[in-house]
């Protein structure tokens, strides 16, 4: 799994970059929460690990500024943080975090946040990938919508997007359907 760690502390990041290489994550390190930002803009990552206290963009500001980025895969967010009263708790759940790691993290403790990560990153993929499905009536080409009503592929998209529809016929349809209708009314 793809992991962005940002951490001021050249020690911790260096640790936590190896800690996540031996657990088999493809890590990318950055000394502060503005690099952070500019690398998870680049590309996305489904998980990030940033420690609360860094110069320019801290922790949760950084969590702040991922969950009001229009994406749409999850990104779950750690704070590393020696500040572990429930205020701080508080704040950190209220900029986005999805998990806390006290400062210096146990490997064991990191592999098993990891663990639940991966889950949760699945898990939004999964519920991605469903809701990309759509139900289509085989005769009649409607789609069956979110409130369980069968409305036109037309009516559909445009609710959805910005997306406007002009009718035509295509080639095969105007040479297989339209031509040989014409060809059977003009016979009458």
């Amino acid at each position: 799994m793809k992991v962005l760690v940002a951490e001021d502390d050249a020690t911790a990041r260096l640790f936590l970059v190896s800690a996540l290489e031996g657990l088999g994550h493809l890590v990318t390190a950055v000394p502060d929460g503005r690099e952070a930002w500019g690398a998870f803009q680049k590309a996305p990552f489904p998980v990030v690990i940033s420690d609360w206290v860094m110069p320019e963009i801290d922790g949760p500001e950084l969590c702040r500024r991922i969950r009001e980025a229009d994406r749409t895969r999850y990104t779950y967010l750690i704070l590393l943080t020696s500040l572990d009263d429930r205020d701080h708790y508080r704040q950190g759940m209220q900029a986005g975090a999805d998990d806390f790691l006290t400062k210096p993290p146990d490997l064991e403790t990191l592999q098993i946040r990891l663990r639940v990560a991966e889950r949760i990153v699945g898990l939004q993929e999964e519920v991605r990938r469903l809701e990309g499905l759509l139900s289509i009536c085989a005769y009649c080409k409607r789609i069956r919508d979110e409130r369980q009503r069968w409305v036109r592929v037309e009516e559909y998209i445009e609710g959805r997007s910005d997306a406007t529809f002009t009718h035509g016929i295509c080639p095969e349809c105007r040479d297989t359907i339209v031509r040989p209708e014409i060809d059977r009314l003009k016979k009458r």
